[in-house]
């Protein structure tokens, strides 16, 4: 049985990875979903992140395709009390339907709970922040949405500290839904954004930390070790990471895999899970073998060795 953390304040446990929802209907088709999503509650990866944007960047799509295959998958497996389910709004679905307005979010959130064929979200985020709407009218309709019991918690993504910290702010004046978690870019091979005053904000105010692209869009897991080996749907974000530090960080990673019997991706997701703050770092997977980093990177040990070689290749 997996660890759990916690996530934020709200009570909401979860184990020590998330498992990225943002491939099904993507790069994993319905058949494939449904073999990745079976076999991840058999390893206790019981919290599925996802949004209603995905994957609306696919030609033909229109958005809500990764919902609706979690969506059916509940409903045919009858197991939704036994997941954590993780959703966003924001985004773009159609013109002139985007962005965090009470209007916006209450339709969204709707719209959602049908594609996902259930009554309640676990976790529902502001996919990024939207200077143009008052705080206090975003946090409002999400305290609404919880006291209506179609929302447990409420997170954000791709907030900076001062936002983040307003937003906090907001909701302690005026008495509405905190914001438990941020999901922010975070990884060996990015670490800027987070670290530093988003990292202490968090730490202090008990933010759950599930950060996104935690393996870099598969490049840490050492599958693309030249450019030429980029590839494929994420080809264009890896071939970005393949440079002397993307290199250097690989084989930081493979001594550290060597050492302790392990692989690339699952010595990058313990790193992740040693650094402060962070809930659950968020990784998808399409085969039934990366479930198995997934599980193995959640009680990996990594020692004051390999972190300091992590530490000093990732810099």
């Amino acid at each position: 049985m997996l660890p759990s953390r916690r996530l934020g304040r709200s009570g909401i446990q979860i184990p020590p990875v998330m498992l990225g929802g943002n491939v099904f209907g993507w790069t994993a088709d319905t058949a494939t979903s449904f073999r990745v999503l079976d076999a991840a509650l058999e390893r206790g990866l019981n919290a599925i992140d996802t949004a209603d944007a995905y994957s609306r960047w696919l030609p033909g799509h229109n958005g809500g395709e990764s919902e609706a295959i979690i969506g059916v998958w509940l409903k045919e497996r009858k197991n939704r009390d036994k997941l954590i389910i993780a959703t966003k709004v924001g985004l773009m679905m159609r013109p002139g339907q985007e962005g965090l307005t009470r209007a916006r979010i209450f339709e969204a959130v709707n719209e959602s709970l049908i594609r996902l064929q259930t009554d309640y979200i676990d976790l529902y985020q502001a996919h990024r922040d939207r200077p143009e709407t008052p705080l206090a009218e975003t946090l409002g309709a999400f305290d609404d949405l919880i006291k209506a019991g179609k929302v447990r918690a409420i997170g954000a993504s791709n907030y900076t500290a001062p936002r983040l910290a307003e937003a906090l702010d907001v909701s302690k004046k005026n008495g509405l839904a905190r914001f438990e978690t941020l999901q922010p870019l975070y990884n060996l091979m990015e670490r800027r954004e987070y670290e530093g005053a988003l990292q202490d904000l968090c730490v202090a105010e008990e933010i759950g930390v599930i950060n996104y692209y935690a393996l870099a869009a598969g490049f840490l897991s050492g599958k693309y070790r030249k450019p030429e080996d980029a590839q494929g749907a994420r080809g264009g974000t890896v071939k970005a990471y393949c440079n002397p530090k993307g290199f250097g960080v690989l084989a930081a990673l493979d001594r550290a895999a060597a050492r302790f019997s392990a692989t690339p991706a699952q010595v990058a997701l313990a790193w992740v899970l040693t650094r402060p703050g962070i809930a659950a770092p968020i990784a998808s997977a399409t085969k039934l073998a990366q479930l198995d980093d997934l599980v193995a990177a959640a009680t990996l040990k990594l020692d004051a060795e390999a972190l300091a070689d992590l530490e000093s290749a990732s810099a």
